[in-house]
């Protein structure tokens, strides 16, 4: 039995204003009544025993320590930088004023 059916589409896609005639509505009506049908299959199954889970996989964060480090002198970032007013690095005005 159709969940779905080609004049339930046409009123659903009239809501969501989308132009579906012809062949494509009947072709979307099958697809999603096959969808809503698996579904149903899902819904059948039992899982009152199962604990609800939010990842398949056990997760943990994996970070590394913060721990400082060797760092680039003045000289160097200014070197990389493509405009510079020393000791500054020049960028575009982002604000007007």
């Amino acid at each position: 039995m159709a969940v779905v059916t080609p004049d339930i589409l046409r009123q659903v896609a009239s809501l969501a204003r989308l132009r579906l005639e012809g062949p494509a509505l009947a072709q979307f009506a099958a697809q999603l009544d096959e969808i809503l049908q698996y579904v149903q299959q899902l819904q059948a199954v039992e899982t009152s025993g199962v604990e609800p889970t939010s990842h398949v996989l056990p997760l943990s964060n994996v970070l590394r320590k913060d721990e400082p480090g060797a760092c680039l002198s003045q000289e160097a970032v200014l070197g990389l930088a493509p405009a510079q007013q020393r000791p500054f690095v020049t960028v575009p005005k982002v604000l007007e004023t």
